[in-house]
């Protein structure tokens, strides 16, 4: 190990930069669909030799002296975003007449934005970088410090956060209900760099040993609270609400094109929702349709609502994705919503709830007078693109039930887990992940949002138009689903609800101090590397 380092610490050129790029894309093995965390260990523990390595002249200034480290962080960055976000090109080539341009801006240029959190977390250890136990404190730390600010800078992208990595089954999950997201990413940085103190020794037995008593509390309370830890109480039997996941698997060009006959795809989910129960069970209280599943203003189509009458009986819901257009008045063009309709057995909409976060380009254009210029334009075809609702609200239903709507990926942002989700009594998220095709990218999304029911420890109920939908419980753990490309329908029982167990002040509060923590001992182990050095 130690001549392995030494050899490490001192490559030098481009042969540094090519083994900073290929840890951070050996790192995403780690992620869906492969979920190999160990792949982790090997990049974390490249990128704290390198760092090592990352010296600067003496007589530099301070942007001098940490850029060495900036660019090694970058570099890692760079190929860890690359690899796990390529598949975002797969939605440019929906359209590739007008959009095949972009390609490398997607597949190249936002890994290199998103890398620059990783330079700066890498250049901000390295004010305190020491030779032992230390530095992979202080590396945890400037990690955890940037990717909490990833979640909502410019407004946030925190898709692939490195505390995923060490979360590939629900029995590594369950630290999120008690730490958030976060701070299992700033520990999970601690755990896999702590490889890199035996190539050093300094620190090493204390360093490696605080790092195995980490990770066996993660996998120790993860074992706790799926076995040993009271679960929610169960509902009543006639109590159970059966909910149905209509994935209807429309592919995303056909959804585009406007010769496509519009009424096929809306009688394509009509057919699924209608569908007898399978085994002879019960008909479904509540069917759920992915994203935009209705290809019409459904407010200017009374013969829809009636469709949707005709198919569902009169104690059924349906939950269904949709286009919602909010006129303006005249001469002033309407507003159009990425929206959540919940219709009742006799067709009339008895709840709605608009989308919050949109996804920039894709559904909003930022700086639009400036860029529309340039014929820059939304990825999805609304005039003016989507506007976002000023706020969020429960989806009351009918028999009490409280969902939390999240729309696409508003549920990879934990800060999105605010406001009324301590009277919720399960997530609701609908998406379209045929915009990515058999890529890594619908694994990940999914990941992500079991891992919002872990900490919010609330029941999951998700469907997409291609892929991946399920029932999941409060644990993360997927209680029936349908997986990516699968066209057809199930139904599951949604046996038991939380009530109120949703806060989020807890987890932030925690992730802030494994974050004083870690710094804490950067400085302390800086301090005795300074009095060593005297």
């Amino acid at each position: 190990m130690e001549r392995l380092a030494d050899r490490v610490i001192l490559v030098w050129g481009f042969k540094r930069s090519l083994l900073a790029i290929a840890a951070g894309a050996f790192a995403v093995l780690a992620l869906p669909p492969i979920g190999f965390f160990a792949a982790m260990f090997l990049s974390f523990t490249l990128l704290v030799w390198l760092i090592d390595g990352a010296a600067a002249s003496p007589e530099s200034g301070l942007i001098g002296r940490l850029w060495p480290a900036f660019a090694t962080g970058w570099l890692f960055g760079f190929g860890y975003f690359v690899a796990g976000l390529w598949w975002l090109g797969h939605a440019l080539l929906i359209d590739q007449e007008e959009f095949a341009w972009a390609l490398p801006l997607a597949i190249l240029g936002l890994p290199a934005c998103l890398a620059i959190f990783y330079g700066l977390a890498a250049a901000l250890a390295r004010i305190v970088w020491s030779d032992g136990m230390g530095r992979i404190a202080a590396l945890a730390a400037g990690f955890g410090l940037m990717e909490w600010l990833r979640s909502f800078v410019l407004t946030g992208f925190p898709w692939n956060a490195i505390g995923y990595g060490i979360m590939p089954v629900p029995l590594m999950m369950q630290s999120a209900h008690v730490i958030g997201a976060m701070g299992v990413t700033a520990l999970a940085v601690f755990v896999f760099s702590a490889p890199a103190l035996a190539g050093t020794r300094q620190g090493a037995r204390t360093g490696i040993a605080l790092a195995a008593l980490f990770f066996a509390a993660h996998l120790g309370y993860g074992a706790y609270a799926l076995h040993l830890a009271p679960r929610p109480d169960t509902l009543p039997e006639d109590k159970r609400p059966v909910v149905r996941l209509v994935q209807p698997a429309i592919d995303q060009t056909a959804k585009m094109d406007n010769d496509v006959d519009r009424a096929a795809i809306f009688e394509t989910h009509l057919k699924l929702s209608a569908e007898a129960p399978d085994n002879g069970g019960r008909k479904p209280d509540i069917i759920v349709w992915p994203e935009t599943s209705i290809p019409f203003i459904l407010t200017d189509n009374q013969d829809a609502l009636t469709r949707i009458a005709d198919t569902l009986d009169d104690n059924q819901i349906l939950i269904a994705g949709a286009v919602r257009a909010e006129e303006m008045g005249p001469g002033t063009p309407p507003r159009y919503y990425n929206s959540i309709y919940v219709i009742d057995g006799r067709g009339q909409i008895i709840a709605a709830s608009d989308k919050v976060h949109l996804v920039p380009f894709g559904e909003y254009l930022p700086f639009e007078d400036v860029l529309t210029e340039f014929g820059i334009q939304n990825v999805v075809e609304i005039p003016g693109g989507f506007s976002a609702a000023a706020s969020r609200h429960l989806l009351a239903l009918p028999g009490g039930l409280n969902l939390y709507p999240l729309i696409c990926y508003e549920i990879i942002f934990p800060g999105e887990m605010t406001g009324d989700i301590k009277d919720a009594n399960a997530i609701l998220n609908i998406t379209n992940d045929a915009w990515f095709g058999v890529t890594p990218g619908p694994y990940q999304h999914f990941q992500q949002a079991r891992v919002r029911a872990v900490e919010t420890g609330l029941p999951l109920i998700r469907d997409a138009n291609s892929g991946i939908s399920a029932l999941v419980n409060a644990h993360g753990e997927i209680i029936a689903g349908l997986s990516l490309g699968e066209t057809g329908f199930v139904d599951a029982t949604l046996d038991s609800i939380s009530d109120g167990a949703g806060t989020t002040f807890p987890r932030q509060t925690y992730f802030w101090l494994i974050e004083a923590l870690l710094i804490l001992i950067a400085l302390i182990s800086r301090r005795g590397f300074i009095s060593g050095l005297n």
